[in-house]
């Protein structure tokens, strides 16, 4: 069972300034349309490789376009270890702000 939130909660949780560790694990051209400002873009298919970028002490927040990917990558990192969340619904039931991924500053 993977811990979840939902768009809403997590949208109030950004708008009290909570800081978060927000990965968005859709494609290039998903993003692009539109992503969590706060997120960072790892997609769905690079996570195994890109391991060592999570820290087992923090919690991840995992997003994608319905929940169903950001749920997989939960499952597959709950099961080494790390402590992750999943927001159901997905982005196509937010409703707060985004951003084209070219647009976020990191």
């Amino acid at each position: 069972m993977v811990k979840e939130i939902t768009p809403n909660d997590l949208k109030t949780k950004l708008e009290n300034g909570e800081t978060l560790d927000i990965i968005d694990v859709r494609e290039e051209e998903e993003v692009e349309e539109g992503m969590i400002p706060q997120a960072k873009h790892i997609p769905m298919g690079e996570i195994p490789d890109r391991i060592e970028e999570f820290d087992k002490e923090k919690e991840y927040i995992f997003v994608c376009r319905s929940g169903r990917r950001s749920e997989n990558v939960c499952l597959y990192l709950q099961d080494i270890g790390f402590n992750v969340i999943n927001m159901v619904g997905g982005m196509l039931e937010w409703t707060g702000e985004t951003k084209p991924k070219s647009e976020i500053k990191k």
